[in-house]
């Protein structure tokens, strides 16, 4: 039997914060904890946590911001201390260019515990202000004993390819087994529907109004839907003012209340009433994510899950997903220079539309990546991944021996 470990995971936002890292490592330290180890995450504080231990996993809070490259704000000493003084038998820190990650490849010189980095697709690599950043990555990489990449072909893998590095593990993200057990039955998804006056053909897409997932684009798209009755349901944060949040609403309510879009409908809901969102998921035709910029999104992963065939952009690792799950289809997807890309409106209407019109199909690549997921990409499977790859990583540092 291996030994128990302690493990430190750093990530800048955790529960109750709502977002796709804080997710992964929710997920990762939770089981791992149920698996009889000791998780501590180091992360922001924030006002609305009420518990520094949330099952079973101890939460150590620090009042900083920012980055290394845009500056970070707040006393570091006390993280520097934990990451140094912490007695730690691993240290995994997820997404770089955040103060958690950043702090910790400045001081990994001065870090006893396994060093574990899981970058997260560098989404400023192109981004010209992070030019002196990216010249050090190489060297920082060298020196950690494993770096986890989400994609086999995605900018982050390929960078450390570039410079010669031997230290790289493929560990996908996932869906949650607990959460997607079973689907909905038709009884189920006729409630769900009549709950929220939601007919015809479901289209969801989840996401928040950042401005980069798309949603302005699949509300043009969802317009001129050749479909005599739809509804397309956004499951994002209603934080009026941010990002493209007013817009979205406005046109949400213009078709809504317009006679030009008779028989379509678009439904806003609460992001963060998670039960809701997933079973509204479950009672979907299909899943839309037009995003501009990604790293492995988490949704791709859950619409496998909950049966849901999806049509997306090429954001992040979104085509190898279609491949990895067999349950999408990527849209024609123009790059830009900064590293997003943005889909090709002629080409999602027509996909979408061929899709809406083709039941079969939709069952067909919804069965299909559903059976993957189960196979693959449950959280209970990836959590094993994680924790053989830090005995592994233990095991040539010999603290197993």
């Amino acid at each position: 039997m291996k030994k128990s470990l302690k493990i430190l995971h750093a990530v800048e936002f955790y529960y109750p914060s709502i977002g796709g890292a804080q997710e992964v490592v929710r997920h990762l330290s939770e089981r791992m904890v149920q698996a009889g180890h000791d998780v501590t995450i180091a992360t922001t504080k924030l006002p609305n946590r009420k518990d520094l231990i949330h099952n079973g996993v101890k939460i150590v809070e620090f009042e900083l911001s920012g980055n290394s490259v845009n500056g970070i704000k707040g006393n570091q000493k006390p993280y520097v201390d934990l990451l140094k003084n912490g007695g730690f038998d691993i240290i995994m820190t997820y997404a770089a260019q955040q103060w958690s990650t950043d702090i910790f490849l400045e001081n990994l010189d001065d870090i006893k515990a396994a060093k574990v980095l899981v970058p997260c697709g560098y989404s400023a690599l192109y981004d010209p202000a992070y030019e002196e950043f990216f010249k050090s990555m190489p060297g920082w990489l060298k020196k950690v004993d494993a770096a986890v990449y989400l994609s086999n072909d995605y900018r982050d893998i390929n960078f450390a390819r570039e410079h010669g590095l031997n230290n790289s593990y493929v560990i996908p993200n996932g869906a949650d087994e607990t959460e997607f057990t079973d689907t909905l039955n038709n009884e189920q998804k006729s409630l769900m529907r009549n709950m929220y006056g939601i007919g015809g053909l479901v289209i969801m897409t989840i996401g928040n109004y950042t401005g980069e997932k798309g949603h302005l684009e699949l509300l043009n798209i969802f317009k001129k839907l050749p479909v005599s009755k739809a509804t397309l349901v956004s499951a994002g944060t209603l934080k009026p003012h941010d990002g493209c949040f007013d817009e979205f609403e406005r046109q949400a309510a213009a078709i809504n209340n317009g006679r030009r879009y008779i028989g379509k409908r678009v439904v806003m809901l609460d992001g963060t009433d998670r039960r809701l969102v997933r079973d509204m998921l479950k009672s979907a035709d299909m899943f839309v994510f037009l995003s501009n910029i990604e790293a492995s999104p988490l949704v791709i992963f859950e619409s496998a899950a909950a049966g849901v065939p999806f049509v997306a952009t090429a954001a992040g690792n979104i085509s190898e997903l279609s491949e990895w799950l067999g349950s999408g289809i990527v849209v024609k997807t123009e790059q830009r220079p900064n590293g997003r890309v943005k889909a090709d409106m002629k080409d999602a209407l027509w996909q979408i539309t061929k899709l809406a019109h083709n039941k079969q199909r939709r069952v067909a690549l919804g069965q299909k990546g559903r059976n993957t997921w189960k196979k693959n990409y449950t959280w209970d499977k990836l959590t094993q991944d994680y924790l053989d790859l830090y005995n592994k990583v233990l095991k040539s540092k010999g603290a197993n021996k």
